[in-house]
């Protein structure tokens, strides 16, 4: 048990660690090759700290632990959304935001995840299929995202930070990252599967806790620096896009290797609670154009509630 808990602990490390400088190394990379900094942000970043998640999920599939890669996948949506999203509303909320850019993101969101809600509840599972059009639909969405990109930028100032490190130190940096990532996923996984069946919690409640709260942490340190820097766009846009990849990549990858049944808890649960603190989220900043401390608190609110009913 010992043991399992410090593996489990070694490989939240190396997961944060391995996310927060793969998402550095990718940022040089995508500024030494004249990529647009909406760009680098709507997928490269999000793709950074969405991939332990990716990694965790995809892990899990090939074990034959459903309920930990479609649990992870929602669990993750709710932490990012109501507990990282409410915590920086709570502390500053965002004055101006984009709507233009949030709007068409929103939407997509919204369609994708009521699309999945009515698979989930009449046929129970994600099948390949499913996966397969999930997979389809992220290419839509990174087309999409580079299509507007023009449109969407601002001026901004790309300042080279990275200075005298050339691009073949970067893509090394992204490679050791990559299999930190690796690593790291297996031991969450293995070791939350083995501290859960210790102490008799189920799977799907490690799964949307710990192991999402585990897997989140790249979201919670980009935004959090974003909100001690004073770009707070930066990290609502991140938590946005993470949650796109959390849907089409986090469930469409394992769904399409080898489907993904689903517990009742998540269809009746996980995935409206998904769809509500988004909404949350969402739609008041759409209407004012800006998000508020309530907002904050009530996102903060729910996912406390949240943990708890999944412990009862």
């Amino acid at each position: 048990m010992v043991q399992a808990v410090i593996l489990f602990l070694a490989g939240l490390i190396l997961i944060c660690l391995g996310g927060d400088r793969l998402v550095d190394a990718a940022v040089a990379i995508a500024k030494k090759l004249g990529i647009p900094q909406i760009v680098v942000g709507a997928t490269i970043v999000s793709l950074g700290t969405t991939l332990p998640e990716i990694l965790v999920s995809t892990t899990a599939a090939f074990d034959g632990s459903a309920a930990i890669a479609a649990g992870n996948a929602f669990g993750s949506i709710i932490c990012n959304t109501a507990l990282i999203a409410g915590l920086t509303q709570t502390i500053r909320p965002n004055k101006q935001v984009e709507r233009a850019a949030l709007l068409w993101r929103g939407v997509f969101f919204f369609a994708v995840l009521a699309g999945m809600n009515v698979c989930g509840f009449l046929t129970g599972a994600f099948g390949r299929p499913a996966g397969i059009a999930l997979l389809l639909l992220f290419i839509v969405y990174a087309c999409m995202t580079v299509a507007r990109a023009s449109a969407e930028g601002g001026n901004e100032e790309d300042k080279d930070e990275e200075g005298e490190i050339s691009i073949w130190k970067q893509i090394l940096i992204l490679v050791v990252c990559a299999v930190c990532l690796f690593v790291g996923a297996n031991l969450l996984v293995d070791n939350g599967i083995l501290i859960a069946e210790a102490v008799g919690v189920p799977e799907r409640v490690i799964a949307v806790t710990f192991i999402a709260l585990g897997t989140s942490l790249p979201e919670l340190m980009t935004s959090v620096m974003s909100l001690i820097k004073g770009y707070g766009n930066v990290g609502l846009g991140n938590v946005i896009g993470a949650n796109l990849l959390n849907m089409l990549l986090v469930i469409g990858i394992p769904a399409a290797v080898a489907g993904i049944p689903l517990e009742e808890s998540t269809v009746r649960v996980d995935m409206p609670l998904s769809l509500l603190v988004m909404a949350v989220l969402v739609l008041p900043i759409l209407i004012r154009k800006k998000s508020s401390r309530v907002q904050g608190i009530v996102l903060l609110g729910i996912y406390a509630v949240y943990c708890i009913a999944s412990f009862v």
